[in-house]
């Protein structure tokens, strides 16, 4: 027997970010979706160098194009909801909470402030009557900004405190009974701190409040990230903001989606962006957008705006295959040992890049020219690097399309990991140019990865991989063989591990015993 919802399309549950007040609120309430409706173009060169658009729909439109989402506003989506008969409202349909609306003046009542608490109180309300109307056992919710907060104060606060016992214990896993799983665009996860001023303005924004922007700051964080219960054994010494507790809501069911492109956000002008520094969105530095041990990527988008992360192509390719992705992949390093004959001032970065089949752009970008590569350790004799380091993590959907290859749809979901190693040299802080190449890399190449999802006769993955220097062919035309497949290296019941060499070229420069692994995990949805 089945419930609603129980072919992975559970209620997805909008939260916006930061307006502050005024004209930013009236703005907001205006528009009937709070912001996630709008779309964007690419631009790409056809044949003759010309410049041709590709449009991206918005990422609802695409969840009602792609999953066949429903949106039933129906003048007034409370109204709605409340005269509806529980279980009748269909599981895949979209929500919108709208907790602006009563601190505007757009309808001449009058406004209240914005409570951030009530926020995330209200965010609760509406959770449990979208569950009681649609009959699913749990919502998706996906947050931009201070909208992921609000959504972790929920978790981490609200819903503990609200079900909390007699004894006054609380639950912190309480959340996951309602909501499983998070998806946050561009929030900071760390707070927000600027690149200049020596700390002096975060100190005038949380002292004052001004316009609310102290709910960016550590003691704020605090207060509504930690229930008063808690607060014994978690001090406020002791918080950080990017943690959430061990016990608590599952950091694997949350993903932050993180932009690197601080260019585009003109947000008073461009002195946001200049005051938090080029590495960061123009807002939200990198290293405080996503949450410690949780799943993440960097796209090339910044905070906000027509051509910000929320309405970018990137952004929703993450979001669906995170959402509604049953394959779980990891990418690690294993058996580094670079820099083993390189002088000690010499320092090693890694861009990384994830590309899709099938999609137009990259889900996933760390690079040195977006400020945010990955730093490869130095080797030191009698300190090997050869435990595993962590590339990133993405998802897969056995069931999204694939392209036909002559006249017949492909079995197999292939990806391309890009990397491009460089070096420089670098002492005392500064950096030093008399033996540099720039913007020449010591060593790239791309792993082309074919995956075959499980099957009903077999419960694990398989999977082909190589590189594409040594593929001979246009990488469309790749025919994985035998000796292409990687054996499973993992006897952990249902995960299934593989592992290739780089290069035989390249393992002077990287490691004899360099390589990938690759850990393919099936996945579901837990109720």
């Amino acid at each position: 027997m089945g419930f609603p919802g129980d072919d992975g399309r559970l209620p997805v549950i909008y939260v916006r970010g930061f307006a502050g007040t005024g004209t930013a609120v009236n703005t907001a309430v205006d528009d009937p979706f709070y912001g996630f409706s709008q779309g964007s173009v690419h631009v790409r060169a056809d044949s003759n160098g010309r410049a041709k658009f590709h449009q991206f729909e918005s990422p609802m439109l695409r969840l009602v194009s792609d999953h066949k989402y429903e949106v039933p506003v129906h003048g007034d989506q409370w109204a709605f909801l409340n005269s509806a008969d529980a279980g009748s409202v269909n599981p895949a349909s979209v929500w919108i909470h709208r907790f602006y609306d009563v601190s505007a003046d757009t309808f001449g009542a009058d406004p209240e402030n914005f409570s951030f608490e009530d926020a995330a109180r209200d965010l609760f309300k509406l959770i449990k009557l979208v569950l009681e109307k649609t009959g699913a056992p749990k919502v998706f919710l996906v947050a931009h900004s201070m909208g992921g907060l609000i959504c972790r104060s929920l978790l981490q606060r609200v819903i503990p405190e609200s079900l909390a016992g007699q004894d006054g214990n609380v639950d912190a896993a309480a959340g996951a009974g309602f909501v499983a799983r998070v998806f946050t665009y561009a929030t900071p996860h760390g707070g927000i701190r600027f690149a200049i001023g020596f700390g002096l303005l975060e100190k005038i924004r949380d002292a004052t409040g001004l316009q609310g922007a102290d709910i960016f700051g550590p003691d704020r964080m605090y207060e509504y990230l930690t229930p008063p219960a808690l607060r014994r054994t978690l001090t406020r010494d002791q918080f950080i903001a990017t943690e959430m507790p061990e016990e608590g809501f599952p950091v694997d069911e949350l993903f932050c989606l993180v932009g690197s492109n601080p260019e585009d956000y003109d947000v008073a002008m461009g002195l946001s962006s200049k005051a938090v520094g080029a590495r960061s969105d123009g807002l939200v530095q990198i290293d405080n957008a996503a949450v410690r041990g949780a799943p993440l990527a960097v796209v090339h988008r910044s905070h906000s705006g027509r051509y910000g992360i929320v309405n970018s192509e990137e952004g929703y390719q993450n979001l669906q295959r995170f959402l509604f992705g049953d394959l779980k992949v990891e990418v690690e390093l294993v058996g580094f040992t670079v820099g083993r004959d390189a002088p000690a001032d010499v320092e090693f970065q890694l861009d990384v890049a994830l590309a899709i089949r099938g999609l137009p752009v990259m889900v996933h970008e760390q690079s040195a020219s977006h400020f945010c590569p990955v730093q490869i350790e130095h080797w030191r004799e009698g300190d090997p690097i050869d435990s595993p380091v962590p590339l990133l993590t993405t998802f897969l959907s056995s069931k999204a399309p694939r392209p036909r290859v002559g006249g017949r749809v492909v079995p197999r979901l292939r990806h391309a990991l890009r990397l491009r190693l460089m070096s420089i040299r670098e002492k005392e802080g500064h950096f030093f140019f008399d033996d540099h190449l720039e913007q020449t890399e010591d060593w790239q190449d791309t792993l082309v990865v074919d995956i075959e999802p499980p099957a009903k006769d077999r419960p694990l993955p398989r999977a082909w991989a190589a590189w594409n220097s040594v593929i001979p062919t246009a990488l469309r035309d790749w025919e994985p063989g035998e000796r292409d497949q990687l054996k499973d290296i993992d006897p952990t019941v249902h995960r299934w591990t593989g592992r290739i060499d780089v290069p035989e070229a390249s393992r002077d420069l990287l490691g004899r015993h360099a390589g990938i692994n690759l850990t393919v995990t099936p996945r579901t949805l837990s109720f």
